[in-house]
C-alpha cells in the first residue's frame, strides 16, 4: 500500500491516496448534483436554494469533520464505543417518537430549513461498538455467548429503523455479515443467513409447507458442507418426512376432517429438533447449536412475513416489492425504475455530454440528485464515466479493506471491514436499483448521493478508519486489546 508512511507533520501515516479517492468521488458528486439541478433561469447561481451550493456548503462541512477526526487521539474511537452506540439507539428511538415522517419513513429530525438523519451517524456507533465487542479478550464467534451479543449490537438499531419505516436503511446492516465471515465465522452458517433473507423476500407468496422444507434443505445442506456428515444427513432428512406422514396419517384417523400436512410436518421438525441437540452434544459438535438456533428463529420468523408484506409495509414499499418481483406489469409502478434504465441506456459508450442529458434536463427521473444520481453520470458520461465512477469507488473500499489487514489490533481491523461492508452494500443496492436488478429502497451512494446527512456521516465513517490506519503506521497501538 501506497502513501505517506512518516514525517513530522500533524498528518503523519495518513493513506494519501485513500484521501484522494475519497476526495475524487465527493467532488464528482458535486458536479453530478449541480448538473441534476441545474435551473438556467435562476437569476443568481450562487443562490444558497440551489441544491448544488446547500452540497457545496455540506462538503466543506464534511471535509472540515474530517481533519478533525484526523487531529484526534485514535484512543477516543475504543474508549468511547459503547457511550457512541448508546447515544446512538437514544437517537433513533427520539426519532421514532418525535422525528419527522419524510416519503413514508419517521426518520428524521428537522431543525429549521436542515434536516438529520441519524441513522446515517448511528452507523458509525455500530461499526465502533461492533469493532469494540469483537476486540475484547478471549472473544470468539465460536461461542454461542459471543454471537449473541454481536447479534444484539446489530439487530436492535435494525428492529427500530423498521420500526421508523426505514426499512433501506436497517438492511444495511445486514452487511455486517462479512464483517462476521471475515472474522472467522463458517461460511455454511452465513450463507443460509443469506438465503433465509431471499427467502423472506419471496415468502408471501409462497405456501408454509414449501417455505418449511426450503429452510429444512437450506440447513441440511449447510451442516453437510460444514462438517462433511452427509450420510447422517440424509437419515435425517429420510427419518424427518418418515416421521411427519405417520403424524398425519395418526391424526387424519383421530380428526373428522383430517390433517394438515404442513402441521405434522412442523410438529416433526420441532420434535427433531431435540434429537439434533442431543446430537451435538454427544458429537461435540457446537456450531449446530449456532444453527440450530438460527433456524429455530427463522421458522418462527418466517410465518409473520405475511403479516408484515400486508399490515407493516406501505403501499408504495409493497409495489416496489411486487415490482421486482415481476408479479405486476404496472407502468405507474415500475415508473422510476423504467426512466431510470432509459437514462442510462441512452448514454451509451461516451454519453451525451455533461450538462445534456435530456431524461435528466426534462425532469423524466424522478430523484435524479439523490437516490438516483447514477442516471445522471450513466446518461452524461456513459458507459466510461459509470466505470471511471465505479472504479472509484472500489479503489476506496479495497483500501481500506487493505488498511483493516495492516492493523495490528482488532479494534481496528474490525472497524476497518465495517466501513468497507457498509460502502459496498450501499453502492451494490444504489446502483442495482437504477438498473432494476435491486428492489428500490432509497438507499444513498456514498459520497455522491445529495444530502447533507449523510456525505458528513459516511466522510466521519472514512475518516476514522484512515485514522486508526495512521496510528498503525506511526506504531501506535493505542486503541484495542492485543490477541
Amino acid at each position: 500500500m501506497g502513501g505517506n508512511r512518516g514525517g513530522t507533520t500533524m498528518f503523519a501515516g495518513v493513506d494519501r491516496i485513500a484521501v484522494m479517492l475519497y476526495a475524487a468521488l465527493t467532488l464528482v458528486g458535486l458536479a453530478a448534483i449541480l448538473s441534476a439541478s441545474w435551473d438556467e433561469t435562476a437569476a443568481n447561481m450562487f443562490d444558497m436554494s440551489h441544491k448544488y451550493m446547500k452540497q457545496a456548503m455540506w462538503l466543506g462541512v464534511a471535509w472540515f469533520f474530517g481533519v478533525v477526526v484526523l487531529l484526534l487521539d485514535g484512543s477516543i474511537w475504543h474508549k468511547f464505543a459503547y457511550y457512541a452506540y448508546a447515544l446512538g439507539i437514544l437517537a433513533l428511538v427520539a426519532t421514532l417518537l418525535l422525528g419527522r415522517e419524510v416519503n413514508g419513513a419517521k426518520a428524521w429530525f428537522e431543525f429549521g430549513s436542515v434536516r438529520v438523519q441519524p441513522m446515517e451517524f448511528v452507523k458509525i456507533a455500530i461499526a465502533l461498538a461492533t469493532a469494540r465487542a469483537m476486540s475484547e479478550y478471549s472473544f470468539s464467534l465460536s461461542k454461542a455467548g459471543d454471537v449473541f451479543r454481536i447479534a444484539v449490537i446489530i439487530l436492535l438499531p435494525l428492529g427500530i429503523t423498521i420500526l421508523q419505516n426505514d426499512t433501506g436503511s436497517g438492511l444495511v446492516l445486514g452487511s455486517f455479515l462479512f464483517v462476521l465471515y471475515r472474522e472467522g465465522l463458517n461460511k455454511w452458517i452465513c450463507i443460509p443467513i443469506l438465503f433465509i433473507a431471499l427467502l423472506f423476500i419471496v415468502s408471501f407468496f409462497i405456501s408454509p409447507t414449501v417455505l418449511l422444507v426450503a429452510l429444512i434443505a437450506i440447513f441440511v445442506l449447510s451442516e453437510a458442507m460444514m462438517n462433511r456428515r452427509w450420510r447422517i444427513c440424509v437419515q435425517y432428512v429420510a427419518g424427518l418426512f418418515l416421521c411427519s406422514i405417520v403424524i398425519k396419517l395418526v391424526f387424519d384417523l383421530v380428526l373428522p376432517n383430517g390433517f394438515e400436512y404442513y402441521k405434522s410436518l412442523l410438529i416433526a421438525t420441532l420434535l427433531s429438533l431435540v434429537v439434533v441437540l442431543w446430537y451435538a452434544y454427544r458429537h461435540n459438535l457446537r456450531n449446530i447449536y449456532l444453527s440450530t438456533a438460527i433456524f429455530f428463529l427463522s421458522m418462527t420468523f418466517m410465518p409473520t412475513s405475511d403479516y408484515i408484506f400486508n399490515s407493516v409495509l406501505k403501499p408504495h414499499q409493497k409495489d416496489r416489492i411486487e415490482s421486482f418481483l415481476g408479479l405486476t406489469s404496472d407502468f405507474n409502478r415500475d415508473y422510476n425504475v423504467n426512466q431510470s434504465k432509459i437514462a442510462i441506456g441512452s448514454g451509451g459508450f461516451f454519453g451525451k455530454g455533461y450538462m445534456q442529458g435530456t431524461q435528466i434536463r426534462y425532469n423524466f427521473v424522478p430523484e435524479k440528485h439523490t437516490d438516483f444520481i447514477f442516471c445522471t453520470i450513466g446518461e452524461e458520461e456513459g458507459f466510461v464515466g459509470a466505470v471511471i465512477v465505479l472504479l472509484l469507488m472500489g479503489a476506496l473500499i479495497l483500501r481500506i479493506m487493505g488498511m483493516g489487514d495492516r492493523q495490528q489490533e482488532p479494534f481496528g481491523r474490525v472497524y476497518c471491514y465495517c466501513v468497507a461492508a457498509i460502502l459496498l452494500f450501499h453502492t451494490l443496492v444504489n446502483v442495482g436499483m437504477t438498473m432494476g436488478i435491486v428492489p428500490v429502497m432509497g438507499i444513498p451512494l456514498p459520497f455522491i448521493s445529495y444530502g447533507g446527512s449523510s456525505l458528513v456521516a459516511f466522510t466521519i465513517l472514512v475518516f476514522v478508519a484512515f485514522a486508526l490506519d495512521a496510528s498503525t503506521r506511526k506504531g501506535l497501538p493505542v486503541y484495542g486489546i492485543r490477541r
